[in-house]
């Protein structure tokens, strides 16, 4: 940043066009309320804003004629610059000096040439409706790794935050705790130790007590997952069911002499995707399945004390022909998975004698037990909601 005669530094004004026009996005990014920024509506001709197929966020691009609609925010310092490069950056945007209409000089993020996909028009209220809680909540985990990560690190990362960020609001949704205790909990610290695929958090907490008095600090430690969803295939009418069996990281880690498990086809749910949605194309893609009807078996978290991870687990009908036999998974993701058709009675059989280790497995597989007669005469499926 250059200095002017008087020696302060001189400030850019920038014109936004997408998702930084949504105040709250726009707030978090900056660190700072809209009262304080200099916000004024803008166009700038011979420009277009466009959907882009690879995420819900626009580009936009020359287009002679066409006016893109915006915000211009003045006044921005060196330090508001550096959040917005870092922000900015993980979708591979660069700035751009333009004149807006009416005379005013700004810079504009654009896309390098190339990097996204034109998916046609883009509306803003649109996005902010489906997206905009979701962005913002990703946006939070971004805006922290400034000055520990790079750039480049958190677009590596981006599918995992906005995977995280989605179970964070989903978590708002959650059907359980009817009749459960309603304390206050403060949390005092909280610092991200680890982040990759999954994360790690410490943290420093008070919570009430059953008798409302409130506890002392305590450090604990929350391993930080994604949602997962869990389905179970079923053939009612051969009365088999199909398992995939892959190695599995925390059995090698425990030293378990069985590292290879047996379990439901399961994954991560994305962002934007729901959860039975999630069981479905997983099921294609770790055996090849289409899944017919889908049956809530249980919405869960296997190990509340310390992990985030929460389960969708489903019971999916479908056919399961001696040839739904192999092997599956995506190389991509460095899976390796072998389906295996066992009969209902074989399932069952292993569960008691404790040859299943693999409590949503455990689980489904008493669900089926107790509703198998109805599925296998036809009654009623009961949908999940």
């Amino acid at each position: 940043m250059s200095l002017t005669a008087t020696g302060v530094k001189a400030m850019k004004n920038l014109f936004f066009y997408g998702t930084l026009r949504h105040i709250p996005l726009l707030e978090l990014v900056m660190g700072r309320s809209a009262e304080q920024l200099g916000i004024t509506a803008a166009s700038l001709l011979d420009f277009v804003v466009s959907a882009v197929a690879e995420g819900p966020f626009p580009m936009i691009e020359h287009s002679a004629g066409q006016e893109a609609v915006g915000i211009l925010v003045s006044g921005l310092t060196s330090e508001d610059l550096a959040r917005l490069d870092f922000y900015e950056g993980s979708f591979d945007y660069d700035l751009q000096p333009v004149t807006l209409m009416g005379g005013q000089a700004a810079e504009v993020y654009v896309p390098r040439p190339g990097r996204w996909t034109n998916a046609g028009p883009w509306d803003l209220a649109q996005w902010a409706q489906d997206h905009g809680a979701l962005s913002v909540t990703a946006a939070q985990e971004v805006m922290s790794y400034m000055g520990s990560r790079s750039r480049a690190e958190v677009d590596i990362m981006f599918d995992m935050i906005r995977a995280r960020a989605a179970s964070h609001l989903r978590a708002g949704e959650s059907q359980h705790g009817r009749d459960s205790f309603r304390g206050s909990v403060q949390v005092l610290d909280q610092e991200r130790r680890y982040s990759e695929f999954f994360a790690l958090d410490e943290i420093t907490l008070r919570h009430a007590h059953f008798d409302g008095s409130l506890s002392e600090p305590l450090d604990r430690a929350v391993f930080v997952a994604v949602d997962a969803a869990l389905v179970l295939p079923y053939d009612p009418v051969r009365d088999r069911v199909l398992l995939v069996e892959q190695v599995r990281m925390g059995p090698v880690v425990r030293g378990d002499r069985t590292m290879w498990q047996l379990e439901p086809i399961a994954g991560r749910i994305d962002a934007g995707e729901l959860p039975q949605d999630a069981a479905r194309r997983e099921a294609r893609e770790e055996a090849g399945l289409e899944i017919g009807a889908l049956e809530t078996i249980a919405e869960v978290y296997p190990s509340p004390g310390t992990s985030t991870e929460f389960y969708y687990v489903y019971l999916g009908l479908c056919d399961l022909p001696d040839s739904a036999e192999g092997i599956g998974g995506l190389p991509s993701e460095g899976e390796n998975i072998r389906a295996r058709v066992l009969a209902f009675d074989d399932l069952m059989a292993r569960v008691q004698s404790l040859d299943v280790a693999n409590a949503p497995l455990t689980m489904a597989a008493y669900y089926l037990s107790h509703h198998r007669d109805r599925l296998r005469s036809g009654g009623a499926v009961v949908t999940p909601t």
